[in-house]
Formats: structure tokens, C-alpha cells, sequence
């Protein structure tokens, strides 16, 4: 068994010390808005239903749609358009 003399040492070894600072640039970007408008605006225009909607860091979107076919598989679109 461990004695409280060894516990209370490690104990207050670890206390004293502080994480370490690592500098990792960040890999999230801030964007003012959003896609909803954006894929709106393209669902109405190609009569399609929205797949997806992504921002993009140059301030656009890239929607992607599926458009119905005549019976057969749906088309996939997908368009960048400002937000």
C-alpha cells in the first residue's frame, strides 16, 4: 500500500505545475452570416431539394442540390454563390 507521506508529496509535486502553452494556429474561421438565403435563393431557381450548404472563407456559399430527373436518378448540383 501507499503511504500518505508519498502521496501527499506527488501530490504536491504536480500541483506547482501548469499545462504548457502550445501555439497552434487556429483552424476555425470566423464568417459574418450564413448559407440559409443563399440555398433558398438556388433551391427556388433549380427547383431542386438542398443536399448541403456550406460557407466558404471568401465570404460565399457552395450549395448543392438534388434535381428531380424524368423516373430516373436525381441530378446533383452544385453551385457557389455569394452569401
Amino acid at each position: 500500500m501507499s503511504s500518505p507521506l508519498i502521496i501527499a508529496t506527488l501530490a504536491a509535486g504536480l500541483s506547482g505545475f501548469s499545462p504548457p502553452v502550445i501555439d497552434v494556429p487556429s483552424l476555425v474561421v470566423n464568417i459574418d452570416g450564413d448559407c440559409g438565403a443563399a440555398a433558398a435563393q438556388v433551391v427556388a431557381k433549380t427547383g431542386g431539394e438542398l443536399l448541403s450548404a456550406q460557407p466558404t472563407a471568401d465570404g460565399k456559399c457552395v450549395v448543392t442540390v438534388l434535381i428531380p430527373g424524368n423516373g430516373g436518378r436525381p441530378k446533383k448540383v452544385t453551385v457557389r454563390v455569394p452569401m
